[in-house]
């Protein structure tokens, strides 16, 4: 079983209240829907430029998703 992250964890909670469709977002940042798939799941995690890109689209910081800061 995959360790889930604190940014797995905020990122699957702040596409839970954003009703954002994946493949908005991978289009935003720029990365497939399978990429935003296995950021969902923790199999991978975003470089810094997409976690730009993913924070802009969704109007979240990347302290929160990243578990530096509470919202």
């Amino acid at each position: 079983m995959e360790k889930v992250t604190k940014f797995t964890e905020r990122f699957n909670e702040v596409l839970g209240y954003s009703y954002v469709k994946q493949t908005a977002l991978a289009k935003a940042a720029n990365v497939s829907k399978q990429c935003i798939s296995d950021y969902k799941s923790g199999k991978s995690v975003p470089s810094i430029d997409t976690l730009y890109l993913i924070c802009k689209f969704l109007d979240v910081s990347a302290d929160y998703l990243l578990g530096l800061e509470k919202q």
